[in-house]
C-alpha cells in the first residue's frame, strides 16, 4: 500500500515552501492564497466523514483511488490557475482528495485489514512515511530552485500521486475479519465518551499546530538566529516520526483512557516548558525533541482510539466524525495563533494557553472510557 505521506508531501508540505514563490510571481495576497490552502484542510476534514462511511460499506481500495486521481488533478489546476478563484477552485478540489489519501482513510484500510495486529502496521507506516513525508519540503525547494513554482507543482504531482492508486491495486493484502463490536457511539452509554473524546483531540490538535507554527516566532524572540530557530523545529519534526516506536509497547501496557489522558498531558507539559524555558540552547533543542515524541504518538493516539473503544464495525465513519473537528481545529490554529499573540503579550504567554488548552483536553479524556449499558 503506498503511504499518504507522498499526498501530504505534495499537497501539504510543498505548500508553505511554494507559497512565497506564489505570492511573489503572481502578486496574489499571501492571506488569500492561505486561505484557500486552509479551506482545503477544513472541507478535508468535514469531507472525512462521508468518506469513512463510503469506507465501511465499499472498503477503501475505489475511494482513494479516486482520491489520487482527484488529488492529481487538483494539483494540475492550483500549478495553471490564471487568477484566484481557479487557485480556490483548485484547492477545494485538493481538499477532496485529502479526505480519500491522507491518514484517516488509510488508517481505515490498514485497520480493515491488519486488525487485532493494526498498532503494528499503523506504526510502520506512519515511521516509514513520515520520514518520507519529511523529504518533500528539501526536494520540493531544490526543484523550485531551478522551476517555477508551477512546473514544480506539476513535477511533483506528475511523479508520485498517481502511483497511490496503481499501489492501492496491488495483490497481497491481508484482510482480517471484523471483531465484533460491543457498543458504539450510537448508544446512549458511548455518546458521551465519544463527544468526550472528539472534544479532547479538537484541542490537542489546536495547541499542538498552533505551536508547531509559531515556534519559530518564540525562539528568535529570545535572541535565537533563524537558523537556530528552523533547527529547533527540525529535529521535533524528525523526533515526530522517531517517537511513534514507543506507541505500541505504551498500547501494551495501558488501557485506552489512560494513554490518552498521559499523552494529551505530555502535551501540555512539554508546551508549558516552551514558555516557561528561555534558554539554553540545547535545552530548548531537548524540549523540541520530548515535544516531537509526543506529537508522533497522539498521531496513533487518534488512528487507534475507536477500535479501542468500540471495535472496527464502523471504523471509517466513527472515526471520520472524530476526526473532522480535530482537523478543522488544526487548520485554523495558525491564523488563531497569529491573532492571539499580540492581545496576550507574546509568544510566550501564547504557549500558556496553549498549554492550559492542551491540560484541559487531557482532563475531557478522562471521561472516554465506553460504560456498559446496564
Amino acid at each position: 500500500m503506498r503511504h499518504p505521506d507522498h499526498s501530504w508531501g505534495i499537497v501539504y508540505y510543498a505548500f508553505p515552501v511554494l507559497n512565497p514563490q506564489i505570492t511573489a510571481t503572481t502578486g496574489w495576497p499571501a492571506a488569500m492564497t492561505m486561505a484557500a490552502f486552509s479551506f482545503a484542510l477544513v472541507l478535508s476534514g468535514l469531507a472525512g466523514i462521508r468518506v469513512g462511511r463510503i469506507i465501511d460499506r465499499r472498503g477503501p481500495r475505489t475511494v482513494m483511488t479516486a482520491g489520487s486521481v482527484a488529488g492529481t488533478v487538483s494539483m494540475v489546476i492550483v500549478a495553471t490557475a490564471p487568477n484566484l478563484p481557479v487557485f480556490f477552485t483548485g484547492w477545494i478540489l485538493a481538499g477532496l482528495a485529502m479526505s480519500a489519501t491522507f491518514y484517516q482513510p488509510a488508517f481505515a484500510a490498514l485497520t480493515r485489514w491488519w486488525a487485532p495486529d493494526h498498532v503494528r502496521a499503523l506504526t510502520l507506516v506512519t515511521l516509514a512515511g513520515g520520514l518520507a513525508s519529511t523529504a518533500f519540503a528539501p526536494l520540493t525547494a531544490a526543484l523550485a530552485s531551478q522551476l517555477t513554482w508551477r512546473t514544480t507543482y506539476l513535477v511533483l504531482a506528475v511523479i508520485t500521486i498517481p502511483a497511490h492508486a496503481l499501489a492501492l491495486w496491488a495483490p497481497g493484502h491481508r484482510r482480517h475479519p471484523h471483531r465484533p463490536t460491543p457498543t458504539t457511539p450510537r448508544t446512549r452509554s458511548s455518546a458521551g465518551p465519544f463527544l468526550l473524546l472528539a472534544l479532547a483531540f479538537t484541542l490537542s490538535a489546536f495547541a499542538m499546530y498552533a505551536a508547531v507554527v509559531t515556534l519559530v516566532p518564540l525562539v528568535t524572540d529570545r535572541g535565537y538566529s533563524t537558523s537556530q530557530a528552523a533547527w529547533v523545529l527540525g529535529l521535533g519534526g524528525a523526533d515526530q516520526t522517531l517517537g511513534r516506536i514507543l506507541y505500541a509497547p505504551l498500547a501494551r501496557h495501558t488501557t485506552a483512557t489512560t494513554r490518552a489522558v498521559t499523552l494529551l498531558t505530555l502535551g501540555a507539559v512539554t508546551t508549558a516548558l516552551f514558555a516557561v524555558v528561555p534558554g539554553p540552547y540545547p535545552v530548548l533543542i531537548a524540549v523540541s525533541v520530548a515535544a516531537g515524541a509526543v506529537r508522533g504518538n497522539l498521531t496513533l493516539l487518534q488512528a487507534t482510539a475507536v477500535t479501542d473503544r468500540w471495535g472496527t464495525t464502523r471504523y471509517g465513519s466513527l472515526s471520520g466524525i472524530l476526526g473532522a473537528p480535530a482537523m478543522t481545529a488544526s487548520a485554523l490554529a495558525p491564523f488563531a495563533a497569529a491573532l492571539l499573540a499580540p492581545p496576550l503579550g507574546g509568544t510566550p504567554h501564547l504557549f500558556a494557553l496553549l498549554a492550559t488548552l492542551a491540560l484541559a483536553g487531557a482532563f475531557v479524556a478522562a471521561g472516554t472510557s465506553p460504560r456498559s449499558r446496564v
